[in-house]
């Protein structure tokens, strides 16, 4: 490098050196007097905001179908299975029948009472045949009168005692007073063994007897 450049070079720093002091000192002198405030505020108001909409990106478009790809019908559409849906049966209505009276407890039945001891001996006439009772004094004299005559035959009810308790006519002589002194003489004459049970106790029994025949004399 020559000296003239060199001697150029150093001048134009001297230059440059000089214009920023000077711009210094403006600057400083603006500060003191506010006019750095106008400045900014002027350049403040010349500053214009607005607000940069981004555009939105362009759709994709689809992608091609496929080529030679067979047309396949969309599968059937099988309608759900239907419900069926049961109605709850109707509420059982329970009727209450009123409680019956209480039943009085039944008392049981008694016992029946225990059967006789049967009988062994039966009763026997203790004066023998019955027949031998009756006289020809006994006959009645209604019967008399009217010529009356006939059979009859009894059966006699014997108590423990011995003694005709009752006279039944089981065959009748056709002849009410007949038939009548038959049973009164009985009672009145007859006298009897009476019937033993199983144990030897004196018991009742029953007896028919011989027929007794009425007969007028001549």
């Amino acid at each position: 490098m020559s000296y003239a450049q060199k001697k150029e070079i150093s001048g134009n720093r001297t230059m440059a050196i000089i214009l920023v002091a000077v711009i210094q000192l403006v600057l400083g002198y603006a500060i003191v007097t506010g006019l750095a405030y106008n400045v900014i505020k002027k350049a403040a108001e010349d500053l214009k905001t607005f607000d940069v909409e981004e555009e939105p990106p362009p759709p994709e478009e689809p992608p091609p179908p496929p080529k030679d790809m067979p047309d396949v019908p969309p599968p059937p559409t099988v309608p759900p299975p239907l419900v069926r849906m049961e109605s709850p049966p109707p509420p059982i209505q329970v009727i209450e029948s009123p409680r019956p009276p209480p039943i009085p407890p039944v008392a049981p039945a008694p016992p029946p009472p225990p059967a006789p001891p049967r009988k062994v001996v039966s009763a026997q006439s203790a004066r023998g045949d019955l027949r031998s009772l009756f006289s020809a004094d006994d006959y009645p004299a209604s019967a008399q009168a009217s010529g009356a005559e006939g059979t009859t035959q009894a059966s006699l009810t014997i108590g423990p005692d011995g003694r005709v308790t009752a006279c039944n006519i089981i065959r009748s002589a056709g002849n009410s007073s007949l038939d009548s002194t038959t049973c009164s003489i009985l009672r009145r004459r007859a006298k009897f063994t009476p019937a033993r049970d199983s144990n030897g106790n004196a018991t009742s029994d029953t007896i028919t007897t011989p027929p007794i025949r009425w007969v007028l004399s001549e």
